[in-house]
C-alpha cells in the first residue's frame, strides 16, 4: 500500500511538472513579443552601378531618413530630401549603350513612389515660378529606351534652374560629356546635385516654390568620372582617370543661350575638394569617390579640368 501510494504520488508530481512546464512554454510563444527579422543587407554594387564609386553622402532607404533618403530610379539613384523637396545628388553611370533615337518623353510628373506621408512634387508647382524643370539625370542620357527617357520626368529628378542656365551652359555641358567625353570608347560615372538657398531666375531672386515646398538652390554642381570602358570598373579607376567637375551659380543674369554661351561650363570648373566643402558648409555630407582606393582617391579629387 505504501508503495502504490508512493508511485501514485510521484505520478502525479510528474504530471504537474509536464503541464507547468507546457503552460510556461505555451505562454512564452503566445505572449511575447516576436522581435522583427533584421533588414536586408544592401544590394551589393557592381559595374555600371553608378555607386560603384562611392554613396556620396552615405544616403539609405530609410523613410525615417527624410533628408537623405536613398531611391534607386532604375535608370539613376538618388539621395533625396523631402524638405528641400528635390534631390540632393542624381547619380548615373553613361555609355554609348544608353544612347539612341528615342523621342525627349515631356511627361513630367511627381514620384508616386516616394514615402507615403511625403509631399509629391507635381509638375505645376513649377508654373510662373521663373524657373526650369532642370534636369539632373538628363533626357538626352537615356535616349535608349522609351521607359529609361520617361524615367528622367519624375519630379524627383528635377529642380528649379535659371533658364539661361538650363538652356545655356548647362546644356553645353550634357552634350559635351555625351560625344567628347563618353563617345563610343569610354564609360562614366556621373553626379549632379544642388546647394544653397536663393536662386535668380526671371522673375528676380526667388527662395522656394510651391509655398516653401521647393527649395530654389544657389548653385548647381556636376561631377563625372570617365575611364575606357571594360569589366571590373573599381579596380581600373587609377589616377589618371579623367574628372570634370564644375560648380556653377543658379543666376539667370549670368549667361544666355547663344550657341558660344553653351561653353561657358569652362568658366565654372573647380576641384570635386572645392564641391565637397561647398556642399558641406551648406549642411550636406557630401563625400565623393569614397569606395575608390585612398591613394587614387585622393588625386582624382583635386584635379581640375583642362
Amino acid at each position: 500500500m505504501r508503495r502504490s501510494n508512493y508511485l501514485s504520488g510521484m505520478k502525479r508530481i510528474f504530471i504537474v511538472l509536464v503541464c507547468t512546464l507546457f503552460l510556461f512554454t505555451s505562454c512564452k510563444k503566445g505572449g511575447g513579443v516576436t522581435p522583427p527579422p533584421p533588414p536586408p543587407p544592401p544590394t551589393p554594387v557592381t559595374d555600371n552601378d553608378p555607386l560603384l564609386p562611392g554613396n556620396p553622402t552615405n544616403a539609405t532607404g530609410s523613410s525615417s531618413n527624410v533628408d537623405n533618403y536613398l531611391k534607386d530610379n532604375t535608370y539613376y539613384k538618388i539621395s533625396y530630401s523631402s524638405t528641400r523637396g528635390t534631390s540632393n545628388w542624381v547619380a548615373w553611370h553613361l555609355q554609348s549603350e544608353d544612347l539612341g533615337s528615342v523621342p525627349r518623353s515631356n511627361n513630367f510628373r511627381g514620384d508616386a513612389l516616394l514615402p507615403g506621408a511625403w509631399y509629391q512634387v507635381q509638375n505645376e508647382d513649377y508654373n510662373g515660378s521663373g524657373f526650369d524643370r532642370g534636369h539632373m539625370c538628363p533626357s538626352g542620357d537615356r535616349t535608349a529606351t522609351t521607359a529609361g527617357n520617361s524615367a528622367t520626368f519624375l519630379m524627383t529628378n528635377i529642380f528649379p534652374q535659371a533658364p539661361n542656365l538650363n538652356q545655356g551652359p548647362w546644356e553645353g555641358l550634357e552634350t559635351f560629356i555625351r560625344d567628347n567625353l563618353v563617345g563610343t570608347g569610354n564609360e562614366a560615372f556621373v553626379y549632379v546635385g544642388v546647394t544653397g538657398s536663393g536662386g535668380y531666375g526671371l522673375n528676380g531672386t526667388t527662395s522656394f516654390l510651391a509655398g516653401g515646398r521647393i527649395t530654389v538652390p544657389s548653385k548647381a554642381w556636376k561631377v563625372v568620372l570617365v575611364i575606357p570602358k571594360g569589366n571590373g570598373d573599381l579596380a581600373r579607376i587609377h589616377s589618371d582617370a579623367t574628372v570634370l567637375a564644375v560648380n556653377i551659380p543658379n543666376d539667370n543674369r549670368l549667361f544666355n543661350t547663344s550657341p558660344s554661351g553653351k561653353n561657358d561650363w569652362r568658366n565654372y570648373l573647380v576641384s570635386v575638394n572645392s564641391i565637397e566643402t561647398d556642399a558641406q558648409s551648406a549642411g550636406i555630407p557630401l563625400n565623393l569617390f569614397s569606395a575608390i582606393n585612398d591613394s587614387i582617391k585622393v588625386n582624382l579629387k583635386s584635379k581640375i579640368y583642362h
